[in-house]
């Protein structure tokens, strides 16, 4: 019986999926994951920082309602936070900065949960993993590293005990053009 942990980063796999011009369909993802893993039993983490209502044009509900989506309908525990604005004095002018960076997060989850799982995936191409990588082999486990040629770092592109490039993957795993979900 084989565990498997599925870490997402998911500012990393929004850049997959612009590259692409596809959005992935999660749960194929999942079923994806789980037999090329052969998991008998799988965890989903997702790591997102949301824009805090009012700081967009657009209504930032529909992101409250994939959170839910993921964490009822596909089981996934589901990390976020708002996205902390900064100002910053310019030539210009102020300029608000948005930062949302939630690799701390990520870590910490690889780390407790280090006993129940016997490998770990990794959404991400931030070369900063590679000492959480060291971390999971120290433990004797291993890590597999999913992300895109446009979005990986050599270190964690050959620190792993595998790297895949998502866009390379010949599973149906995609749904629906991007572009025309921006719209």
């Amino acid at each position: 019986m084989k565990t498997v942990f599925v870490f997402i980063d998911a500012a990393n796999l929004w850049e997959v999926q612009k590259a692409k011009a596809k959005i992935l369909d999660l749960e194929k993802l999942k079923n994806y994951l789980k037999s090329t893993h052969e998991a008998s039993k799988m965890k989903v983490y997702y790591y997102d920082a949301y824009p805090k209502p009012g700081t967009r044009d657009h209504d930032v509900g529909n992101k409250h309602r994939f959170y839910v989506y993921l964490e009822k309908a596909l089981k996934f525990v589901v990390r976020k936070k708002p996205l902390k604005q900064i100002r910053v004095e310019t030539e210009r002018g102020t300029v608000v900065e948005e930062k949302g960076n939630m690799d701390v997060e990520l870590a910490i989850d690889v780390v407790n949960q280090a006993k129940k799982y016997h490998e770990a995936v990794l959404f991400s191409g931030d070369s900063d993993f590679l000492a959480l990588i060291r971390f999971i082999h120290s433990r004797d486990k291993k890590v597999y590293v999913y992300s895109s040629r446009n979005n990986i770092s050599t270190e964690l592109r050959t620190g792993g005990d595998g790297y895949t490039d998502i866009l390379k993957i010949q599973a149906d795993i995609w749904r629906g053009d991007l572009r025309r979900r921006e719209r």
